[in-house]
């Protein structure tokens, strides 16, 4: 599904990624660690198209992602769910509402929304905040809201960019276990962190990163 194929990003005053080469294949769970500033987001930013490689090419499936024209490109990103480290609800909507919205932006139907939303919530355990708004909400909920507004259109590809960073060991083991639970409904999930307890309890592919290089890449199996 992803193929980066000696991939550099090289900034004017720092390397971001070094000649970094790997494959993610369909329905893989694949858990990307390393400390502040060892090039996870840059990599993450690279399968968006966000930031343009120096060097090498970055595929999704067949297609080059940095030679799209903005509309190829934007019906890419559709095929890709993003979750972020600091939620990016918004604040003036509920839980129902913030997922709605992500429905409309692809054009869904009411009745579409109408069918999908309460399923959504149910599975990340929120259906009991239908009606909060993100501020009524724990850091947990509104980590759980932003899953479930990534997965709502089905989308192949999760992309989790430090997403359990501000939890507390309660909520991060619950946002972990949802991730698990899509993955094994057949989605590929691609999760960025530099803490390696979240890791290991995912028991899937690690790719351990450092000074933009690739220094590991080992399977578990569970």
């Amino acid at each position: 599904m992803i193929y980066f194929n000696n991939v550099s990003k090289i900034y004017k005053d720092a390397t971001a990624l070094e000649d970094v080469t790997f494959t993610v294949e369909t329905g893989e769970f694949v858990s990307v660690v390393g400390h502040s500033g060892a090039g996870k987001t840059t990599l993450v930013k690279m399968i968006l198209a966000d930031e343009n490689p120096t060097g090498g090419t970055v595929f999704f499936e067949s297609i080059d992602v940095h030679k799209l024209k903005n509309h190829d490109l934007t019906k890419l990103r559709r095929r890709i769910g993003v979750v972020f480290q600091d939620y990016k609800l918004l604040s003036n909507k509920t839980a129902y509402e913030n997922i709605a919205f992500a429905m409309e932006a692809v054009g869904k139907t009411d009745e579409e929304i109408k069918n999908d939303v309460p399923h959504v919530l149910e599975l990340v355990d929120l259906s009991h905040r239908v009606s909060h708004f993100p501020n009524q909400m724990s850091g947990g909920e509104q980590q759980r809201l932003a899953i479930a507004r990534a997965i709502i259109n089905q989308p192949e590809l999760i992309i989790a960019d430090e997403p359990t960073g501000n939890l507390d060991p309660v909520n991060t083991h619950e946002v972990v276990q949802i991730f698990k639970k899509i993955n094994d409904l057949g989605t590929t999930v691609i999760l960025t962190t530099h803490n390696r307890g979240v890791i290991e309890s995912v028991g899937k592919r690690i790719i351990t990163m450092e000074n933009g290089k690739i220094i590991r890449d080992t399977k578990h199996n569970k």
